[in-house]
C-alpha cells in the first residue's frame, strides 16, 4: 500500500484524513482532503490520487472553494411505500 500523500490531488491542501481502513490489513485506505472534502481510495490509478496527475479542468484552488455559490443538499430519503 502507498503511504498518505503530501497533498490532495484536487486542491493541494496539506491535511488529509484517513476516514477508513480495508478490512484486511494493508490493502487499502480511505483517505478525505480537509478542505475540499475530496475522497479517495489509496488504491485509485495516480489520475485520481496524486496532484501532477489529476485532470487540470478538475483541480480547485483555494479561491474556488472559497467562492463556490453552493453546495447541494442531499435530498431526503424517498419513503418506502
Amino acid at each position: 500500500m502507498t503511504s498518505t500523500p503530501s497533498e490532495c490531488p484536487r486542491c493541494a491542501h496539506e491535511t488529509i484524513e484517513q476516514l477508513f481502513t480495508s478490512p484486511v490489513p494493508g490493502v487499502w485506505d480511505v483517505l478525505q482532503c480537509g478542505r475540499c472534502l475530496y475522497t479517495w481510495r489509496t488504491t485509485e490509478p495516480a489520475r485520481r490520487s496524486r496532484r501532477d496527475a489529476y485532470p487540470d479542468n478538475f483541480k480547485l484552488t483555494e479561491a474556488d472553494i472559497d467562492n463556490a455559490i453552493e453546495v447541494p443538499s442531499v435530498p431526503p430519503l424517498a419513503s418506502r411505500g
